[in-house]
């Protein structure tokens, strides 16, 4: 009988996020859920990740809503998942059993099947509580392995002088430093892996976020997984630095059960491969790809318009790969020999022929090109643009190669940790400023952001590899390793709305659950919904409510600054301003919240203080020691 391979598509979670930030409309995704009705994929990959989060954001979209609309569409016939990051859900600070277990009945109460989680640090007490309870609840519990790599050496400054012979004889001896430990081997997978399903996961995920997985380590550790566990396996990567087609050729051949992909033109350049490449590939090796390719081919066609319209956030918009149905069209005889050439090389181990003609085929296709850089420095794509990004607003780009450099050295000081949102963002953010303290002539360290400080403190979890406590120490003033207190988790509130009829501001628990995952962003979304409501009560003829409008920003230029300046700590965007001229703030309370790096920032008042002015306004783009706040 022809071997099957299930596939998880992540056209509309993990693909629009890859590659169009996330902007994918409801209304363009209704009339497409028919056809994925038919198309019989084994997982479709739906919610999650940044979902929640920028369909609340950017485009007025209820998260709960687009579930719910998904799962009554698809009526069961595909099995429909989300991604969480354990015990941090799809935010950055760890929350208690109770906000876990609340949010992942409503999850499954509204039609998620399967929740895959991982967790930035690798560590297996992030996720056994979320294992547990998914399965509690009658859902499927999908555990992660994020896939990362030992960190590159630093070239030294200069060779070591070489002594005599006599020297070396008489002397004292010169011995070559002994290379560090490796501690991503095969086996530090394998092994979380086994105790992952030993804790109840049903599918074991091997995560390769940043594409960095190359064909012959997925050969190895996806055969090395097959033989330790016995739940299904399935491989999850991207085509950032180019491997992603080789190397899930390669898991294929060594027998993973369930293959990630995207379709065409969701898919390659910083996605998950193309499906009908590996389409190809399968029906090349007699093995069934379990989808019903036609509705694919449907579901294309249609794809292809939505990205049109998605162009203002495609990186790509101007270099579209080539129309292609695998079903209807004849590949030239030189492309089918290409695929021909793949396999041959995979199945004889030659990584570097298969590589070639992978990177042949995508070419011929108009694919992206392998990136470089990403390539080379051994970083997720988007921590890179990121980091270019950051870097470029501050008119500071000529930094970036020393900020690359230099994320080794923050990754080992900070335990080694995989390089997975949100730890990307927090080691390349904390490289950046590494980098400037030495452009400053500063001692390392003089700036840390509140993130890093959080992770080495130990509030994220146990790192793969013990924090020097005196490293520790230099960076949070105290040695001892200190982890996130649960019992510390205030829940917010939920105030009533006075300009709106005095409503909650929550009408429910899963608008509840928002507030409490999500409440900088929820708080404007739940907002529009409360004034749609109260809008809509309202006779035709009584006035609408007046909307209270934020006090115009300061400038700088108005009057000379004579008290203390709260200064951005880092470049970024604001968005939310929480004081007011004339507010007197006490210490710890937040008085601004802005968006670095990808991670929103709280900033804290460090005492009392009365505010006089403000000097910037929502949405405002702001570079690193902008003037925020201005006390009397």
């Amino acid at each position: 009988m022809e071997k099957k391979l299930k596939i998880r598509d992540l056209t509309l979670r993990d693909g629009q996020q890859s590659l169009f930030a996330t902007r994918l409309r409801q209304q363009d995704i209704d009339p497409l859920l028919p056809l994925y009705k038919d198309a019989g994929f084994y997982i479709m990959e739906v919610w999650g990740g940044a979902v929640p989060d920028s369909v609340m954001r950017y485009l007025d979209e209820s998260p709960w809503e687009r579930l719910r609309t998904i799962s009554k569409a698809i009526g069961g016939k595909s099995l429909l998942s989300a991604l969480s990051r354990g015990r941090n859900l799809f935010g950055y600070v760890p929350y208690p059993d109770t906000v876990l277990e609340g949010f992942y009945k409503e999850a499954i109460k509204n039609g998620l099947n399967i929740m895959r989680i991982f967790d930035a640090l690798n560590d297996i007490d992030n996720v056994k509580e979320s294992i547990r309870l998914i399965n509690e609840l009658g859902g499927i519990a999908d555990a992660a392995v994020c896939y990362t790599v030992d960190p590159k050496e630093e070239a030294p400054a200069e060779a070591p002088k070489k002594k005599g012979f006599f020297g070396s004889l008489f002397g004292k001896k010169e011995e070559t430093p002994a290379a560090p430990k490796k501690i991503f081997t095969d086996e530090y997978f394998v092994n979380l892996a086994v105790e992952m399903e030993r804790l109840g996961a049903k599918i074991i995920t091997l995560k390769d976020m940043a594409g960095l997985v190359n064909p012959s380590r997925a050969a190895s550790i996806i055969g090395k997984l097959k033989a330790a566990v016995k739940v299904p396996v399935d491989f999850h990567t991207h085509c950032t630095p180019g491997y992603g087609l080789a190397s899930s050729l390669m898991a294929i051949l060594n027998g993973v059960d369930i293959l990630d992909t995207n379709i065409w033109w969701f898919g390659e350049g910083s996605a998950a491969p193309a499906i009908e490449l590996v389409y190809i590939f399968c029906k090349k090796l007699g093995i069934e790809v379990d989808v019903n390719m036609e509705k694919v081919g449907e579901i294309r066609e249609r794809l292809e318009g939505i990205r049109h319209n998605l162009a203002d956030f495609d990186l790509n918009k101007d270099k579209f790969p080539k129309k292609f149905d695998p079903l209807k069209d004849t590949l030239p005889a030189e492309v089918d020999a290409l695929f021909d050439k793949a396999i041959a090389a995979a199945k004889a181990g030659n990584e570097e022929e298969l590589l070639e003609a992978c990177h042949a085929i995508e070419a011929h296709f108009g694919f992206p090109k392998p990136n470089l850089l990403v390539k080379e420095a051994e970083v997720p794509g988007g921590m890179y643009s990121n980091m270019v990004a950051q870097l470029k607003a501050l008119q500071a780009s000529d930094l970036l190669d020393d900020a690359m450099r230099l994320i080794p050295k923050v990754r080992r000081d900070a335990g080694l940790v995989p390089l997975v949102t949100p730890t990307s963002q927090i080691v390349g953010s904390q490289a950046v400023l590494l980098a400037m303290d030495r452009r400053k002539g500063n001692p390392d360290y003089t700036q840390a952001n509140n993130q890093f400080i959080s992770l080495v403190k130990g509030e994220y979890g146990h790192t793969p590899v013990a924090v020097d406590p005196a490293f520790r120490e230099k960076i949070t003033g105290d040695a001892a390793e200190k982890p996130y207190d649960v019992s510390s988790y205030k829940k917010p509130a939920n105030p009533e709305v006075a300009d709106l009829g005095g409503v909650p501001l929550a009408s429910n628990a899963e608008e509840y659950l928002l507030l409490e995952l999500l409440p900088n962003v929820a708080n404007k979304f739940l907002r529009n919904r409360r004034e749609e409501e109260y809008k809509a009560k309202q006779p035709a003829e009584a006035p609408k409510a007046e909307k209270t409008e934020a006090p115009a920003k300061a400038s700088v230029e108005d009057e000379p600054i004579t008290g203390e300046v709260f200064r951005a700590p880092m470049g970024g965007r604001i968005i939310e301003i929480n004081v007011k001229p004339g507010d007197k703030v006490k210490k710890g309370q937040i008085m601004m919240v802005y968006e670095a790096m990808k991670m929103e920032n709280d900033l804290e008042a460090d005492r009392d203080l009365t505010v006089k002015r403000i000097f910037v306004a929502p949405d405002e783009v702001v570079g690193t020691d902008a003037a925020l706040i201005e006390f009397e």
